[in-house]
């Protein structure tokens, strides 16, 4: 009986553990889902960009939606993010010019150059689609990343579903576990904070 005491705490520990791993698992397999319907748009999350090259996380992303767009899923393609300093080219511009190096029309791209997150990538993003009249969009980006950014286009009203990047930089185990465990914990931050988690 003196044991007691340490079963609830235990049992506890036990049901919040299993709980992340379920979510962890929610995660994963939701990375890979991949929708080929015709949507209004692709809404491109933004990542970092070295000088005016994007980063190889942002290329992948960027790639897709260049893939999208020549399949004819997507009429637009939407770039988001950002510059952590003055003076430096926008993770938006960056995207734009190099889809545009690939073939897609200016005419059929749309960017923002001052969201730093990803609430503010798509609630900018939202803007630009409302002046298209478009709501239907693919939210492109990292498999593991997606849960939470589709949930947030969600919250915004989009009818959003997941484009999951081809392939991704995190392709050893280690990496993977903790880009997915990062995300375990700003999915159930943003689950139980909503839009004031950032």
């Amino acid at each position: 009986m003196r044991y007691a005491p340490f079963i609830l705490p235990v049992n506890l520990m036990l049901a919040a553990f299993l709980g992340l791993l379920v979510l962890a698992w929610h995660i994963a397999s939701y990375g890979g889902r991949s929708f080929d319907a015709p949507v209004d748009a692709a809404v491109v999350l933004g990542a970092a960009v070295w000088g005016d090259k994007p980063s190889p996380v942002y290329r992948e992303r960027i790639r897709e939606a260049i893939n999208r767009y020549r399949n004819k899923q997507v009429k637009y393609l939407v770039f988001t993010g950002g510059t952590p300093k003055a003076n430096y080219l926008s993770e938006g511009e960056v995207g734009r010019a190099f889809a545009i190096r690939h073939g897609v029309p200016p005419e059929a791209i749309l960017m923002e150059t001052t969201s730093r997150t990803t609430w503010q990538n798509l609630v900018n993003a939202k803007t630009l689609l409302e002046t298209l009249g478009a709501n239907r969009v693919l939210v492109i980006s990292d498999p593991l990343h997606l849960r939470r950014a589709v949930a947030m286009a969600k919250d915004l009203d989009l009818d959003a579903l997941p484009g999951p990047t081809a392939s991704s930089r995190f392709q050893s185990l280690p990496k993977q576990a903790r880009f997915l465990w990062n995300e375990v914990w700003r999915y159930l931050h943003y689950l139980v904070l909503g839009h004031r988690f950032r």
